[in-house]
């Protein structure tokens, strides 16, 4: 089918051509959903990690068998190969973000270690007590607990803009969270991991710097999912995670702004991350080199660069607008369910999440039944406990859709929930 072009989510590029997007062409070059099954793969868990084409695999696969070896260092020729593999993902990330420079971009673990990378560096070398961050009620664990661990340590207050009904952040709170100028930094996520909610960064951040704070962003959900543009949005720092952009576990990436990678101290220690060492004191090495202390993950480098050019070749604006017509469809069809109740915005205001509860039936049931016809949900609080605490609820299913995702399984979930429904009724 034909998407037309689509109105991004705040801090996207320019809108692209319209393009051609065919899931059902997609989908056959995933081998997962070729996998010959008792019941066919309904896979509605892409906000936890994504599948992976077979651009990747095979990305992964070559490194292994024909250049395998440590990076950097080497001057033989496969480790030379591995090098320029590496070095070339990361241009690749930097392109694909729109970021000043590779010399900007830090591989990580995840969007988990990223942000934990700006607390204790950045965060160590300038907060003091006294000082306030502000998040929000939305926030993923991973960009809460590194804040509350900073600011237990130092006596740092932590402010919160609280989150409407409508699962949508009440931003005329900010000023006065802002007001006394004692917010030194300000971290906030781009979409919703539960909500879906898409969250208007660049004003957000404008508002951050007219009052003296860094900006940190956690585009864990919106990397993957639309064009994204680091510099349009407005922020000194952005997290991101490969597994969830069709990429390998165990890689991830933080953009920051030169000026400000530049004085920060390194956040670990070892290998690499060195320039000169004495047995008294050690000078650190250039960026972005100064943050990727040992043998870094090679292999799974190569492959988000795989993924990267695999997303490109689809384009970022028709993966988005499918996402947005699926998570239409989705809502439309599950208001069919009785007793179904959805949290978030509109689907023209979200991402392709759907988290909800239905009736008393405890989602972890609602996810066991489902599995039982193959249907892959997720079910608990999503690593956002106190955005569950905000709506009373201890825990909701979630389906979430990527660009192999069907609008029959969304049919087949549907089909499930009413059994779920039959199972549990009294």
């Amino acid at each position: 089918m034909t998407f037309v072009s689509h109105r991004h989510p705040a801090g996207a590029g320019a809108t692209a051509p319209v393009q051609t997007f065919d899931p059902q062409a997609v989908r056959a070059q995933f081998p997962i959903f070729r996998e010959p099954r008792a019941r066919p793969l309904v896979y509605l868990d892409s906000a936890a990690t994504s599948q992976k084409p077979d651009a990747v695999l095979e990305a992964m696969g070559r490194y292994y068998s024909t250049f395998n070896a440590n990076i950097h260092r080497g001057i033989y020729q496969i480790a030379e190969e591995a090098t320029a593999a590496y070095e070339d993902s990361r241009r690749r990330v930097a392109r694909f973000i729109h970021a000043g420079s590779p010399r900007e971009v830090i591989f990580t673990r995840n969007s988990t270690e990223a942000l934990n990378l700006v607390a204790h560096s950045w965060g160590r070398s300038r907060l003091e007590a006294g000082d306030a961050i502000v998040l929000t009620v939305m926030e993923h664990h991973s960009n809460l607990v590194p804040w509350q661990l900073l600011a237990s340590e130092r006596g740092i207050e932590l402010r919160f803009i609280p989150v409407t009904e409508g699962g949508e952040l009440d931003l005329a709170a900010l000023p006065r969270l802002l007001a006394d100028g004692r917010a030194k930094l300000v971290s906030v996520v781009h979409i919703s991991n539960v909500l879906g909610t898409v969250n208007p960064i660049p004003e957000i951040a404008r508002q951050a710097h007219a009052a003296g704070a860094v900006m940190v962003v956690d585009a864990s959900q919106s990397v993957p999912h639309c064009p994204v543009d680091v510099q349009a949005l407005g922020a000194d720092f952005v997290a991101f995670t490969g597994h969830k952009m069709l990429g390998p576990t165990g890689i991830g990436a933080l953009w920051g702004r030169r000026s400000l990678l530049e004085e920060m101290p390194p956040f670990l220690g070892g290998g690499e991350m060195i320039r000169e060492v004495k047995l008294t004191g050690s000078k650190w090495n250039d960026l972005p080199w100064k943050f990727e202390a040992g043998t870094m993950p090679i292999a799974e480098a190569v492959g988000l660069g795989a993924a990267v050019d695999y997303l490109e070749s689809l384009g970022m604006e028709a993966i988005f607008t499918h996402d947005r017509e699926l998570v239409a469809y989705a809502m439309e069809r599950l208001r069919e369910v009785p007793d179904l109740e959805i949290l978030g915005p509109p689907a023209d205001r979200r991402g392709g999440v759907v988290a909800f509860t239905l009736d008393d039936i405890h989602p972890h049931d609602v996810a066991t039944v489902l599995d039982a016809d193959g249907i892959a949900l997720r079910a608990g609080h999503h690593c956002a406990m106190p955005l569950h605490e905000r709506f009373g609820i201890p825990a909701t299913a979630r389906a979430s859709f990527y660009c192999y995702t069907l609008p029959e399984e969304i049919d087949a979930l549907v089909k499930g929930l009413h059994r779920a429904r039959q199972v549990f009724a009294r």
